[in-house]
């Protein structure tokens, strides 16, 4: 049994003292001890070596405290596990030097064995665990197709993703070639990572408000509710899509857990939107950290006061920054801890 099961009786919308707290890239860049280890192994060396993969992620339990764990990985393994070459370039971001662009290029993706192209994946869960010994939840993550698909065929990041969008309405149907073969991917690879030992799981839509709402359904929802039908039998699923604040209400319909929200939309309207009934979780602007202490504070109790304690799991509303301080980090989590209604 899990001995700090908040983040997890959250996720089923029981009744709490107060609410979890975790924060997406948690295990990361604003700590000292992960950079000591960026400097000494480079970025896929990290995730593919359990042992260091498993120390990343515990390292944010030891310094500042959280209700749940996330594992230290990548949205890109997966794409890497299906025949692309990634490749993570220093002060510029993920790298795919040969794009898709053709219908040809799509054929060639293939929909992998999980445990001979990820198994490193799950040899980390299970070191993981061992080493979290039951103190908190552990959760494993993936990126949505839709997402996957934009850094495929951009071949880098992008502010506006035009080619993978132009892919899409040029060649819809080798976009949704390529779009199904990544959900099954995903749903393969979660389901492992289930068995290995993760409590949950979050599929992040980072570039889903990219999408108009209805460009959004076709391109993105339909491929990412398949992974919440795929994987709800067997543990929680968090839907966090940036910019997606369109499609709450739909996604609040789903059999998702919990629905991740970013910071651009306020508490009240996100209970709104989604219907008012699921757990949502988020969404403090990460730049926010860079506030004094005292102001972080009292800003994560007013956040708390909005979404309500209950069917709530304090997060950012997007990845950690790395320039915030780590007694800021954890005046953050301290936060939610020190609340009482």
């Amino acid at each position: 049994m899990i001995k700090n099961d908040l983040f997890l009786r959250a996720l089923k919308g029981e009744t709490v003292q107060r609410p979890p707290v975790w924060m997406m890239r948690q295990a990361g860049r604003y700590l000292p001890e992960f950079i000591a280890l960026r400097d000494k192994y480079d970025f896929f060396t990290r995730c593919r070596t359990p042992e260091i993969a498993a120390e990343i992620t515990v390292q944010p339990i030891r310094r500042i405290a959280p209700d749940a764990a996330i594992l230290f990985s990548d949205i890109l393994v997966v794409p890497q596990a299906m025949g692309l070459e990634v490749i993570m370039k220093e002060n510029f971001g993920p790298f795919v030097p040969n794009p898709i662009r053709t219908i040809q290029d799509v054929e060639r993706v293939i929909v992998p064995d999980i445990q001979e192209t990820l198994g490193y994946v799950m040899d980390a869960i299970k070191l993981t665990k061992e080493m979290l010994n039951d103190e908190v939840p552990l959760i494993g993550f993936a990126g949505s197709p839709w997402t996957i698909m934009c850094y495929a065929v951009e071949g880098q990041g992008s502010k506006s993703f035009d080619k993978a969008k132009g892919f899409c309405f040029q060649y819809p149907e080798a976009a949704h070639v390529l779009l199904q073969k990544i959900t099954d991917t995903t749903i393969l690879y979660l389901k492992e990572k289930v068995k290995a030992g993760v409590n949950a799981v979050q599929v992040f839509d980072s570039w889903g408000g990219m999408l108009s709402p209805v460009d959004y359904q076709e391109f993105s929802w339909k491929y990412i509710n398949q992974i919440v039908e795929a994987l709800a039998d067997d543990a929680p699923v968090i839907v966090f899509g940036k910019g997606c604040w369109f499609a709450l209400g739909e996604m609040g319909k789903s059999r998702a857990s919990a629905l991740g929200v970013d910071w651009t939309c306020s508490p009240r309207n996100a209970r709104y939107l989604s219907g008012g009934n699921i757990t949502l979780q988020g969404n403090f602007d990460p730049s926010r950290l860079l506030s004094p202490i005292p102001v972080i504070k009292k800003m994560v109790h007013e956040m708390i006061d909005e979404f309500g304690k209950d069917k709530y799991i304090v997060n950012l509303g997007h990845g950690i920054l790395p320039n915030i301080p780590v007694d800021h980090a954890k005046a953050f989590i301290d936060a939610v801890k020190e609340y009482n209604q």
